[in-house]
């Protein structure tokens, strides 16, 4: 179901050189080339899928398209998934993958949607080095305590809801995980001064949209450089779906923007 709403991002454009990978001898991944152009930025991105589905295909086309916009070099994650491989499992692939991207020697910035956002949260908060240029959070899942206002109010009729969210913290977590465990949540970290630029993108109507902006709030309350905003009309998922609505191209334009701006495309 996941890979057919891939088509809800249009035709997917060409490409000098799309390739599948191994990273690190470890983590499956497929890098999308804008150019042919050596040292090109790169932006590594974190799928959605509530961490128990999504993978390569389900991204392809969102994935080619932000290559061609952005003249970077998109890295898509394949991180093991949920309930077969279990908290730590996708994290620990997330790390190695912000591992090769930092000896690759050039800039790069972190992107993910949903489930993803969350990986790349939290591999912002442990990876504070000058390579790692920005983070973009999309509609993130940042707090397994599911406790947001959001979550009643939009529990459902707007598209994924609470029931569709509690599945995947429930799916992901080995049953005993502390929920407020900064790895798993990360809104609930101490420290997370001195972070990479962040755009985080929340959406109207969806569950996941107060605790996106209360880790906005957390972040800007710490001095990082922060850009958020709400899409009004929109739900869960609208950042996939540029080639079928309005909002979907409006808020791939500002991502793409956001990364050129500060990986000096």
């Amino acid at each position: 179901m996941v890979r057919r709403a891939n088509a809800l991002a249009g035709e997917p454009p060409a490409l000098p050189k799309i390739e599948d990978v191994t990273l690190l001898g470890r983590v499956p991944a497929r890098q999308y080339w804008p150019s042919t152009t050596k040292d090109l930025p790169i932006v590594m991105y974190f799928h959605g899928g509530r961490f128990f589905s999504g993978d390569l295909e389900s991204h392809d086309t969102l994935c080619r398209v932000v290559a061609l916009a952005t003249g970077c070099r998109v890295v898509a994650v394949d991180y093991r998934l949920a309930p077969e491989h279990r908290f730590p499992a996708a994290l620990e692939d997330t790390r190695i993958a912000v591992d090769w991207a930092s000896q690759q020697r050039v800039p790069f910035g972190l992107a993910g949607d949903s489930a993803g956002a969350n990986l790349a949260a939290v591999a912002a908060q442990s990876h504070r080095e000058p390579d790692l240029r920005c983070q973009v959070l999309i509609y993130p899942m940042i707090d397994a305590t599911c406790s947001s206002t959001a979550f009643t109010t939009y529990a459902d009729g707007f598209g994924p809801a609470a029931l569709d969210m509690k599945r995947g913290w429930a799916e992901y977590l080995p049953q005993g995980t502390d929920p407020c465990d900064p790895l798993v949540s990360p809104i609930y970290a101490g420290d997370v001064a001195g972070l990479a630029p962040a755009f985080v993108v929340t959406a109207e109507f969806d569950t996941l949209c107060d605790e996106g902006e209360a880790y906005a709030r957390k972040l800007i309350e710490a001095g990082n450089l922060v850009q958020v905003r709400r899409y009004l009309g929109a739900i869960h998922g609208f950042f996939v779906m540029p080639g079928t609505l309005r909002l979907g191209r409006e808020v791939l334009h500002d991502v793409v923007a956001f990364l050129k701006l500060h990986l000096g495309v």
